[in-house]
């Protein structure tokens, strides 16, 4: 059954294309099963298995084991691949509905199946098994930096070429901006990702990325890769310019200039790979404000606000170095921004300070007014820090002695001014909860509940229009409160606004 023609084709396809003869083998069987189909009118399923040591092969036709359909008249209802579970019995009588029966037939010529058929599911099958093949060889190796030959453009994205019949793709988005890239060039980029799909790239490549800066640095300089030198991170501006944080973990090398190179050598290198992207090295600190601080390099901040749970901090610098702390449409904060992982406020010094001085001055006339004292007492409390009368009513009794001209009978009388203001807001708050009373509408509308009704109360939400002039943030504060029930809330009490505009 021309076993010495199927062995030579497996030979050739298996040679040729570097795939496993077993594959070959199985995209033969689904070839000649193909054209045994073929040869029925009606549907049939059908097996080939092919001896993989002599090339012969058999056919057999298979049936499901079915139950009887009452709808039917108890029949089957595809006679061509399906067979009752009584008459399979009479072959084998342990058979079970969803067994498969099999019977051999005669097979096809392998010389005379369509040509055609079998070649395309047999260059599919090898398809499959190549794209698999680089699957598999290349996903141990997403994050690491490749580097290939431009193959082909195609509307700004572009295809390289790995060698071994290996492409990589470049979408336009992760291509530098500007960049000249023509068919032949070699290029880097940073594998960003390896998906098996059926058609397409599978290999997907970044120049733009952050990661990919860290690669070409870790490539340069040896001491990276020896560890006496860690990368702590990167911001790019692809084409234009990035950040790169770096970190010696040996105290006789200077991770910048190790980083530097001589002459410039080494950041130059990377440079001129990324299209000539200036890049700022900066020198990691674990203290937050003063990496903040080395990351708008090369502009100087004069001082530094941190506001702990905005994740923030506002940073003021001189009128005159006010453009380059921001930097061409923003690019140094931005930067710096991304690098350090704060949101990063670039003010003018003369206006911080200003703004310092007002905030103090509403401080110093809060704690005049709440305290009863003096203006002099009231600046001092402000000049050691203190903005709540919270601070005062609890700040240990040691501390406030340390004060300059606080003594011990000052220090009681503060505190206890403090907590006894305290204890009438808070007198006053409960007394605000307990007189404001939802309305009737309130209380009897469709999803409100009693307990509901009496806090949206005591926040002033007393009736239905009130709750209707909310917003969904407004109401998120109130205890297990969602933003579906919210919505559901509040559309329901702007019901009656609606109806009022249909009757105009």
């Amino acid at each position: 059954m021309a076993n010495k023609e199927i062995l030579l084709v497996v030979d050739v396809f298996s040679n040729e294309k570097a795939i496993e003869k077993e594959v070959v083998f199985q995209a033969m069987e689904s070839a000649l099963e193909m054209a045994t189909t073929k040869r029925y009118a009606n549907p049939i399923k059908a097996r080939v298995e092919i001896d993989r040591k002599t090339g012969d092969y058999k056919t057999y036709r298979q049936w499901d084991v079915v139950a009887p359909n009452s709808e039917i008249n108890g029949d089957v209802e595809f006679p061509g691949t399906q067979i009752l579970i009584d008459v399979a019995k009479f072959d084998n009588p342990n058979a079970e509905v969803g067994d498969v029966v099999e019977e051999e037939i005669e097979s096809v010529d392998f010389g005379r199946i369509a040509a055609q058929t079998a070649k395309q599911v047999i260059i599919h099958k090898i398809r499959e098994a190549e794209r698999k093949k680089i699957v598999d060889a290349y996903q141990s190796r997403v994050g690491e930096l490749i580097t290939g030959v431009v193959k082909r453009i195609e509307k700004g994205s572009v295809y390289l070429d790995l060698g071994g019949h290996v492409e990589a793709y470049i979408a336009k988005e992760e291509m530098i901006p500007r960049e000249a890239v023509r068919v032949g060039d070699r290029i880097r980029g940073y594998l960003k990702d390896v998906r098996s799909e059926p058609r397409g790239p599978q290999l997907f490549v970044s120049r733009t990325a952050p990661e990919l800066l860290i690669a070409l640095f870790r490539l340069e300089v040896p001491e990276v890769s020896e560890g006496m030198i860690s990368l702590m991170g990167a911001a790019r501006d692809p084409g234009s310019r990035a950040k790169i944080a770096v970190k010696s973990n040996d105290p006789r090398l200077d991770p910048v200039g190790a980083c530097v190179g001589m002459r410039g050598s080494r950041v130059q290198s990377v440079s001129n790979e990324l299209a000539g992207e200036r890049v700022d090295i900066i020198l990691w600190n674990p203290n937050e404000a003063q990496y903040v601080i080395n990351a708008m390099s090369p502009a100087e901040i004069q001082s530094i606000v941190v506001d702990e749970d905005r994740h923030s901090m506002d940073l003021a610098v001189s009128t005159d170095n006010l453009s380059q702390a921001i930097g061409r449409g923003g690019q140094n904060v931005r930067l710096a921004t991304l690098l350090t992982g704060w949101e990063l406020n670039v003010i003018d010094a003369s206006k911080a300070e200003a703004n310092s001085e007002a905030e103090a001055m509403k401080i110093k006339d809060m704690f005049v007014q709440e305290l009863d004292v003096d203006d002099d007492i009231a600046m001092t409390l402000v000049e050691v820090g203190f903005n709540t009368i919270e601070e005062i009513a609890y700040v240990p009794v040691s501390e406030m002695l340390e004060i300059e001209g606080f003594d011990e009978e000052l220090v009681n009388e503060l505190r206890s001014r403090a907590k006894d203001v305290l204890l009438i807001s808070a007198i006053a708050a409960e007394e605000k909860i307990e007189t404001n009373e939802p309305a009737q509408d309130l209380l009897e509308m469709e999803g409100m509940d009693e307990d509901l009704a009496y806090e949206l109360a005591s926040r002033g939400i007393i009736t239905m229009d009130d709750l209707a002039e909310q917003s969904i943030d407004d109401l998120l504060s109130v205890p297990e409160m969602n933003e579906d029930r919210a919505a559901k809330l509040i559309m329901k009490a702007r019901e009656p606004w609606f109806s009022e505009e249909k009757g105009e």
